[in-house]
């Protein structure tokens, strides 16, 4: 199975800003975070285990960059709104937001879903993202300026095995995006997402068997799974100004599988 390992590119114009990545305690959001770093940023670690933030905290400190840690479950306003206050406090407004937490999108049965468990995924992947941009939002217009990146998914945009709950959610969050992007860009805001088909992760590598894997990779235009490290590449070109006339896209990392 083919892997890869790509370099952190540097973008200079990122350097000094407050970027808020949440979800980042591991996989993604965590190597989002670390590019960040490497790219002067001063980032904010989010996610709901305090070990697992400090744990990305640490590692970006230990490596020259400037992190803090703020625990916050991004579907509850309270929370976000905690977070917003404590970030500004130490680091001023944030200039880029990536509201990437989410997840839970295991293939269920219709009849199995619950209206508790839809509700508490359309919270977990849609509700929070709004939340998310609604609270910080203020900071970025009185700035003027500004860089959203949404986190998707592939199974947002064709179908798949993935939960009806999750797929709708993701659903929402391609639209979402555009009407964010359609009501922001005269307030000197960008917005897009970014969705990705599967990517390496700990649940891969610890339940699925290496024959699994290779299939699984041979079934992709480009033959292999994706990594944390394709994806926090796309979100830093997504939040520089070299694509300073790119809003309101969905971009497919998704190694050919989805083609829009």
């Amino acid at each position: 199975m083919s892997n890869t390992k790509s370099a952190r590119l540097l973008y200079p114009d990122l350097a000094g800003k407050v970027a808020l990545v949440t979800g980042s305690s591991r996989g993604i959001g965590a190597e989002t975070a670390r590019h960040l770093a490497a790219n002067q940023v001063k980032v904010v670690v989010n996610g709901r285990q305090p070990g697992a933030i400090e744990r990305v905290v640490s590692e970006i400190k230990a490596s020259g960059g400037t992190a803090i840690g703020c625990v916050a479950d991004c579907s509850k306003t309270d929370q976000l709104e905690r977070m917003r206050q404590e970030i500004e406090r130490q680091f001023g407004a944030v200039t880029l937001l990536f509201a990437f937490a989410g997840g839970d999108g295991n293939p269920e049965p219709i009849e199995d879903l619950t209206e508790e468990r839809w509700d508490g995924v359309m919270a977990g992947n849609l509700k929070s993202k709004f939340f998310t941009v609604k609270s910080f939002l203020p900071g970025m217009k009185q700035q003027g300026m500004g860089s959203i990146v949404l986190m998707c998914s592939a199974a947002g945009r064709a179908t798949s095995q993935a939960s009806l709950a999750y797929s709708s959610a993701q659903a929402g969050v391609v639209m979402l995006t555009r009407n964010l992007a359609q009501q922001l860009g005269k307030a000197g805001i960008r917005v897009n997402a970014i969705a990705p088909s599967t990517v390496m992760n700990d649940k891969i590598r610890e339940y699925m068997a290496e024959d699994q894997q290779r299939n699984l990779a041979a079934s992709y235009p480009v033959p292999r799974i994706g990594q944390p490290e394709d994806i926090a590449s796309a979100a830093l070109f997504l939040s520089s100004e070299v694509s300073s006339w790119i809003t309101g896209i969905v971009l497919d990392v998704a190694g050919g599988k989805v083609m829009l």
